[in-house]
């Protein structure tokens, strides 16, 4: 291990602390404390120089007091320290919690989600404390170890700034990443920056019926009712409709194109109705830049093969598309069943966030921290389609951006939640330029 370089090190401690927030009741607490016990090993200028605040069980707040107060605010930067259960049948090429480090790459649950970003902040804190430097204005490190099971630990930091008035010039959380070929037909490397992220709700559809002898049954049974009511909310629930994010990143996308694709994605940024059908029919990840997607996850009904159950139930999840709210995709939700007797609970919701802007200094900051870390790569608006910690600053903060600065392949964003989730150590170091150069540009 004497030639593994340092950050790659701590990264493989941190995986090895199966800090899974989903099996809080079998796993217990323990592996959580050890990691915040861990993070003070590992970086002693941290924790000697920066306030650290506890907020619920899991948030952590370290405050590094810059040279002025700024009069609009502090930098944010922001990850979490949980992460995803295994599904032990799956075939790990390395134990999912053993950390292993080969051929250059850093192997386990969480080195891309999100102990790999967690990492390079503290390493480019770290040694610039160590440097004796001292940033222009006030930086936050907000690390929550409950974000993947939507916890509390992020709403009771942002409830915090709030409380104290704070509202953060720019915050910074995972979400987009460097990626090779954004869109099929764009050649190149992007630096995909989310400027706004689709809200989340989980509905409950419940349907009754008359339970008996399943050797008669009535023409529409409980779980049949409910199934008809998941067939009905199939792709086309939802109007599509083209966010400002996703126009200005074809318009910018269609700078790295050449030829036809070039013209195409000036045209598809310059109309909105026609990308909003466009990325509609293609499906997958272009539609749900473009719709509220939903997604059945889980039905149950009946105790027995010969019993009709009186009651079956479908657990559904939405992920909202900026210009919707949980209010309005519940009612639509209802209006497409059309079906009295299915009930329809939110179990819970968030709506979208607002968009951020691109032609302000905090985005002009991520991209000069970008062309010293990953020269000539363009910074490029996008919508993030998962949820993050950073929605609840996005409430009161008018500056909140989701990138991770590593690069991703395709495989490697396919393996997050996945198998083989697995970070480059060079990307590991890219990344902790950037944040260095993001620090050390704080005006």
């Amino acid at each position: 291990m004497n030639d593994v370089p340092p950050i790659a090190a701590r990264l493989s401690r941190m995986i090895q602390l199966p800090t899974v927030s989903a099996e809080l009741k079998t796993r217990g607490t323990a592996p959580f404390e050890d990691f915040v016990a861990l993070l003070a090993e590992l970086y002693p200028r941290v924790h000697s120089d920066l306030v650290l605040e506890r907020h619920t069980e899991f948030g952590l707040l370290y405050r590094w007091a810059g040279r002025r107060e700024a009069v609009d605010g502090p930098l944010v930067l922001m990850a979490h320290y949980d992460v995803v259960p295994v599904d032990e049948s799956d075939d790990w090429t390395h134990p999912p919690f053993a950390g292993v480090i080969e051929n250059g790459s850093v192997y386990g649950r969480g080195a891309l989600d999100d102990k790999g970003p967690l990492v390079v902040i503290l390493d480019a804190v770290e040694n610039l404390l160590a440097e004796g430097f001292v940033p222009a204005r006030d930086v936050y490190l907000s690390f929550g170890g409950n974000e993947e099971t939507y916890g509390s630990a992020a709403i009771a930091i942002a409830a915090a700034f709030q409380e104290r008035g704070i509202v953060p010039w720019l915050v910074v959380d995972e979400g987009g990443a460097v990626v090779d070929a954004p869109l099929p037909f764009v050649p190149g490397r992007a630096a995909m920056i989310g400027v706004g992220e689709k809200g989340v709700m989980t509905v409950r559809l419940t349907a009754r019926g008359d339970g008996g002898h399943a050797s008669a049954p009535p023409n529409r049974t409980a779980v049949r009712r409910i199934a008809r009511a998941v067939e009905r909310l199939g792709p086309g629930t939802f109007r599509p409709r083209t966010p400002q994010a996703v126009s200005r990143m074809l318009t910018q996308l269609a700078g790295s194109a050449t030829g036809p694709a070039r013209l195409l994605l000036r045209v598809l940024g310059a109309l909105p109705p026609l990308s909003a059908r466009v990325f509609a029919a293609l499906g997958g990840e272009a539609a749900a830049l473009v719709r509220t997607t939903v997604a059945p996850t889980m039905q149950s009904g009946g105790t027995a093969a010969n019993v009709l159950p009186s009651q079956a139930t479908a657990t559904v999840n939405l992920r909202i598309a900026l210009g919707e709210t949980v209010q309005s995709a519940a009612a639509r939700v209802r209006r497409r069943i059309a079906d009295p007797r299915v009930s329809v609970e939110v179990l819970e919701g968030s709506d979208p966030s607002p968009e951020s802007p691109t032609d302000n200094a905090p985005f002009a900051l991520l991209a000069d921290a970008l062309a010293v870390s990953h020269p000539g790569v363009p910074a490029v608006p996008y919508v993030m389609m998962a949820a993050t910690d950073s929605r609840h600053f996005h409430r009161f903060a008018p500056a909140v951006y989701r990138f991770a600065p590593l690069e991703m392949s395709n495989a490697q964003r396919a393996a997050i939640h996945g198998v083989d989730e697995s970070v480059e150590i060079a990307a590991l170091e890219r990344g902790e330029r950037f944040h260095r150069a993001l620090i050390e540009r704080l005006q």
